[in-house]
């Protein structure tokens, strides 16, 4: 696990793997990072952008950004603003501004979300609810692929 790597949101969330920036981290950028071959227990909070490539079994609470990486397999609820997923998470996510399923994503759970974007070749077993404003509509989704209800 590497702390304040000092990588841009940016790069962060489009996967990319640039040399690691020096200076502040001022801007929400990544300030965590489970790498593949990690493996963690327990309830994990934090105020900036963490991503997850390892293997995490607890609780996730955020006041930004999560991302899960390709090889990132969560066991946990998740409470963010934004949940960016490529790899498995198991369990619910709850995201104040948006949840995004990578097409490498699998998601066994239930979302509550604003926004959700899914690309194709995402798989999502669960119930997505859609918060607009102080009202919410629950769509019951058995499974889905890419997308599409199957």
């Amino acid at each position: 696990m590497a702390f304040g790597r000092g990588r841009t949101e940016e790069e962060t969330l489009m996967g990319e793997t640039k040399p690691a920036k020096t200076g502040s981290n001022d801007n929400g950028g990544l300030t965590a990072f489970i790498d593949q071959g990690s493996s963690f227990e327990g309830k994990l909070s934090f105020k900036d952008t963490v991503r997850i490539d390892g293997s995490f079994r607890g609780q996730i609470a955020s006041e930004n950004t999560l991302v899960v990486g390709e090889t990132g397999e969560i066991d946990a609820n998740i409470e963010s603003q934004t949940v960016i997923i490529s790899g498995t998470v198991t369990g619910d996510i709850k995201a104040s501004r948006k949840i995004v399923l990578h097409k490498t994503a699998v998601v066994q759970g239930n979302l509550e979300a604003t926004t959700l974007v899914v690309e194709e070749g995402a798989s999502l077993n669960g119930q997505m609810t859609m918060k607009v404003g102080s009202s919410a509509k629950a769509s019951p989704l058995k499974s889905v692929e890419g997308g599409a209800p199957s």
